[in-house]
C-alpha cells in the first residue's frame, strides 16, 4: 500500500510541475513573449496569441483583424512546427523594447521556410507584452524604421536573406501559392 501511495504522490507532483511549467505564455522577457507569440500563431491558438498582447482584455478591432490575418497566414503555410533560430532585442527605448525574431516554418514536406518578424514589447508590472498596432505611434514607427535599417547590415539579417533566397530559388512560385490561399 505504501508503494501505491508513493506512486500516486509522485504522479500528482509530476502533473503539478508540468502544469506550472508547460502551459501558458512566457512573459518573463521581451524575447520570451515574442517567441511565445510566434509559437502560438503557428499552433493556431487565438486565445494564447491574445494573451501575448498588452490589451488582450479590451476590444480592439485593429488588433483582432491583425490576429485573424496572421493566424490565417500561418495556417496557409500548413507548418507542422516552428524552429526559432534567433530572438534578440534590436533597440531598447524608454517606453518599449524593439525585438526581432528569425524562425523557420517546418512545412509538410519537411522543408523549412525562413521568416523574420519584429515586435514592440512593453513591460507591464513584472511581465512583458507585445504592443498592439493601436499603441504604436508615428514616432515609434520612425524609430523602428531607423533601427531596422541598421539591423539589415548585420550578419543575422544577411544570413536570413541568404536562406530565404535559397528557399525561393528551390521553390519558385511558393509566395504566389501562399498569396493565392490568403
Amino acid at each position: 500500500m505504501k508503494k501505491g501511495l508513493r506512486l500516486t504522490a509522485a504522479c500528482i507532483a509530476m502533473l503539478f510541475i508540468l502544469t506550472m511549467t508547460g502551459c501558458g505564455v512566457n512573459h518573463k522577457s521581451p524575447e520570451g513573449v515574442v517567441e511565445a507569440l510566434i509559437k502560438e500563431y503557428v499552433a493556431g491558438s487565438e486565445k494564447k496569441v491574445k494573451s501575448c498582447y498588452v490589451q488582450q482584455d479590451k476590444e480592439d478591432d485593429v488588433l483582432q483583424k491583425e490576429i485573424t490575418a496572421t493566424l490565417k497566414y500561418f495556417q496557409v503555410h500548413e507548418a507542422s512546427e516552428v524552429n526559432i533560430k534567433e530572438c534578440e532585442t534590436l533597440a531598447e527605448k524608454e517606453d518599449y523594447v524593439y525585438v526581432y525574431v528569425i524562425y523557420n516554418l517546418v512545412l509538410k514536406d519537411k522543408q523549412e521556410y525562413p521568416c523574420i518578424s519584429t515586435y514592440m514589447v512593453q513591460k507591464d508590472g513584472r511581465k512583458y507584452y507585445v504592443l498592439p498596432p493601436s499603441m504604436i505611434t508615428t514616432d515609434m514607427s520612425k524609430e523602428a524604421a531607423a533601427d531596422y535599417a541598421k539591423f539589415m547590415t548585420t550578419d543575422s539579417y544577411k544570413n536570413y536573406t541568404k536562406e530565404y533566397d535559397a528557399f525561393i530559388m528551390k521553390n519558385p512560385g511558393y509566395e504566389e501559392l501562399i498569396a493565392g490561399k490568403l
